[in-house]
């Protein structure tokens, strides 16, 4: 058997959703990262979990996740609509970390943590059970070619979970501009049996508070088709 201890380098190891790559980074994101994450990032850890009032200084405020904030575009717009929710934005690229870091310091947002890790071991080591009220996926890599789909995010295994970090009630909101990965994730949510679709139809209209990106105004201008799923915990 598995030994499953914080220690065990082995233990639940799992297919990447995403490949590290040395992308392009500008002195001003890396200067970003270097001055910003000792303020506004969490380090992973697989021995300790987030205390989210204590982390953010708060008192019962909802507790939000982000999974792949990329640039960090729409995360400043939401963490800055909802002041009063602790937002935590996980991100493996350091580009985006940086970026994000340099729209938090510009814009004066007071409520966004980050922590720069593949999200399954955050999820896993780092966030207690019970403690999230949203979670947002919002155009995670679809990886079109079939023989990767096992590399999507989705995937029972990761729903089930995600369900036991999520508060009663709890809502997961995905978005993709992917047909296929659509379809993918609405198969895949239909049949957990911790979640209920929220919406009348597989797919969800855009709720106002998903605001759109460039890339995504620019790609329904085209005729480009968005998907947003809104599930809950039953």
């Amino acid at each position: 058997m598995t030994d499953h201890t914080p220690d065990n380098p082995f233990r639940d190891q799992h297919i990447k959703s995403f490949v590290k790559r040395r992308g392009h980074i500008s002195r001003a994101q890396e200067r970003a990262v270097e001055e910003g994450m000792p303020k506004w990032g969490i380090a992973y850890s697989a021995q300790t979990h987030i205390d989210f009032d204590k982390q953010w200084g708060t008192q019962g405020q909802p507790n939000w996740l982000e999974i792949g904030f990329g640039m960090g575009e729409t995360t400043a717009k939401i963490a800055k609509a909802h002041p009063h929710v602790n937002y935590l934005g996980v991100e493996i690229y350091t580009a985006g970390v940086g970026s994000l870091i340099k729209k938090i310091e510009e814009e004066g947002i007071q409520n966004i943590r980050i922590i720069s890790h593949d999200v399954v071991d955050v999820l896993r080591d780092m966030i207690p059970d019970t403690s999230l009220d949203k979670v947002l996926l919002y155009f995670p890599d679809p990886w079109r070619k079939a023989r990767h789909h096992k590399r999507r995010l989705i995937q029972p295994e990761f729903v089930a979970k995600l369900a036991k970090k999520m508060k009663p009630g709890g809502v997961l909101h995905c978005a993709t501009d992917w047909e296929n990965y659509a379809q993918h994730m609405h198969d895949v949510l239909s049949v957990a049996p911790d979640w209920q679709n929220m919406a009348a139809t597989p797919f969800a209209p855009r709720p106002d508070d998903r605001p759109l990106t460039k890339f995504e105004n620019r790609g329904l201008k085209l005729g480009h088709g968005v998907w947003d799923l809104l599930y809950q915990i039953r």
